[in-house]
């Protein structure tokens, strides 16, 4: 494995691990963990301010209701199975069927569409064991799953909405340059012609309506619709397949979505599916092999070590340490005792953007010297170094000292 390699970053940086007898599952560590929820709750704020209500889905459902959406016949070698003798249950492999569930409790009328639901959804794909990779392909991950409950007329702009929106994801992860494939009917497929047709159009209009051409992939697209698949591209000029979003008219009509029309009818609705990261391991992977295991400043597992020089120092070391953590700062003490510069290494080691140092004088005037990776250096009060750094922990922030390796 190449320096680049995530699963040489994941151990280096002590971020997971796996182990031979869980294949495909992943054991988080606490700093791969911190960005995991990061993530997570960067792509939160985004889907609640897009208008998307967060909900939580159960793992283990009935196999009547994967056999009902036709995902047992699709999917089914692939999934973990478990019978109790009473009753055939399955861990679920993807989150739609559950939001179908949701939409169908309660009379709905066209005046609350288009309903918007985003879940991290925990999911088990029982893949071939040769084609596990690292947290790039495993057999639980969590999917970034989101549902749109909408009427014709809505589709148009409620994909571009979402083509908007992931373009600005990937942007903010450093990732300006994405491709769009749209992905057509495949010839195993629900629906008939007519119906595909007029999907198909849409998210090309879609996808044109945000400046983009996709290209075509006959063939490709999902048993009840089309997609437009969305790849980025790394700094090593690698092409990463991540977002998707689905058009589908097969599920409502299978599992008896409904809702009230104007003239008071019972009406179908359309359902979107889409992901930006579609598994928030396999990005976490991609970003460490992109930034080469150095993460922005904003998605660092540890953005501050604070080091004391020595013990006179601990006590104003805590109380640094506690004014970032108090500002949203994830800072983290170094304050063992090895030499400073052996703690300096270390920190680097474990890519720590910034060492904020504090000694006899630091103390005396309340300051702290604020180290960067690139050997930039800065001695400011204690108020202005939280408020620098506060400033660089934003998504949208311009870290002047992001890597560039």
């Amino acid at each position: 494995m190449d320096d680049r390699d995530h699963r040489n970053l994941g151990v280096q940086l002590k971020l997971w691990h796996l182990q031979e007898d869980a294949p495909g599952m992943v054991f988080w560590h606490p700093r791969g963990h911190a960005i995991y929820r990061v993530l997570e709750d960067y792509v939160r704020r985004k889907m609640r301010r897009a208008g998307y209500a967060e909900v939580r889905t159960p793992q283990l459902l009935p196999q009547a209701l994967w056999a009902r959406s036709g995902h047992w016949d699709k999917f089914g070698e692939h999934m973990f199975r478990l019978d109790d003798g009473d009753a055939a249950m399955a861990l679920k492999p993807m989150s739609c069927p559950c939001h179908v569930q949701i939409f169908n409790k309660g009379l709905r009328s066209w005046r609350e569409l288009p309903i918007r639901y985003a879940e991290f959804g925990a999911c088990h794909r029982n893949e071939p064991s040769g084609s596990l990779h690292g947290i790039m392909r495993t057999r639980a991950f969590e999917q970034d799953d989101a549902h749109v409950f909408c009427c014709e007329e809505d589709v148009e702009r409620e994909v571009a909405c979402f083509i908007a929106l992931l373009g600005e994801v990937y942007r903010e992860l450093g990732f300006p340059d994405y491709e769009v494939a749209l992905s057509t009917r495949p010839a195993l497929r629900a629906g008939d012609d007519a119906t595909w047709d007029w999907s198909e159009a849409k998210l090309g209009d879609a996808a044109r309506q945000c400046g983009l051409v996709p290209r075509i992939s006959p063939g490709e697209g999902a048993f009840y619709g089309p997609k437009l698949e969305f790849s980025l591209r790394d700094r090593l000029g690698r092409s990463w397949q991540c977002g998707t979003v689905q058009l589908d008219g097969v599920l409502p009509e299978r599992l008896d979505a409904s809702y009230i029309a104007p003239d008071g009818s019972r009406a179908r609705p359309l359902m979107i599916h889409h992901a930006i990261f579609g598994s928030l391991g396999r990005m976490i992977a991609i970003l460490l092999e992109h930034h080469g295991g150095v993460l922005p400043f904003w998605l660092s597992p540890e953005q501050v070590a604070v080091a004391p020089i020595s013990k006179e120092q601990a006590g104003y070391g805590a109380e640094v340490l506690a004014a970032f953590e108090d500002a949203g700062i994830r800072a983290v003490a170094y304050d063992g005792a090895d030499t400073l510069s052996r703690r300096i290494v270390a920190a680097r080691e474990m890519a720590v953007p910034v060492m904020a140092v504090v000694g006899g004088r630091e103390m005396r005037d309340r300051r702290v010297s604020l180290r960067e990776r690139d050997g930039a250096q800065a001695d400011v009060p204690l108020a202005e170094a939280v408020s620098r750094l506060q400033a660089r922990a934003r998504p949208d922030a311009i870290d002047p000292r992001a890597a560039t390796a």
